[in-house]
């Protein structure tokens, strides 16, 4: 296989994944998915510490998880958005109680951006472009 043809595939396989990122909130899912994952990261309780502190301790890994799920049906069903897209912010507010102030503040601003990136994106709708200069009358 020459260099070029390897080179076409890879362009091939870029052009592809652009044209499935423009079709779907693709940053909106990302971010919310990141922040779900940084929180159960974060999280440190063993499985025997969260069942003996009951439905508080499997709140902590039950709405980072969700978080995660969320986001990731947002980059998967793109239809759906707009239901996903408040369950994750509802559920990146409430971690800052359950799951150490939100994973720290990171996963919880990851998944609030997130998710109000994912509930602001609107399909088929043209790329905006900046006018890099004024025109003058």
């Amino acid at each position: 296989m020459s260099a070029g043809a390897r080179t076409d595939d890879s362009r091939d396989l870029r052009d592809a994944f652009r044209r499935w990122r423009a079709n779907r909130p693709f940053w909106g899912g990302l971010l919310l998915t990141l922040g779900g994952a940084e929180i159960l990261l974060t999280e440190k309780a063993s499985l025997k510490v969260v069942l003996h502190i009951g439905m508080q301790g499997l709140a902590g890994y039950l709405l980072p998880t969700t978080m995660l799920l969320c986001g990731l049906l947002i980059l998967f069903n793109p239809a759906q958005r707009l239901f996903y897209s408040l369950l994750g912010i509802l559920l990146s507010l409430g971690t800052w109680v359950t799951s150490n102030l939100g994973g720290f503040f990171v996963g919880l601003l990851l998944g609030a951006v997130g998710s109000c990136l994912a509930f602001g994106w609107l399909p088929d709708q043209k790329p905006r472009r900046r006018l890099l200069r004024r025109e003058h009358a």
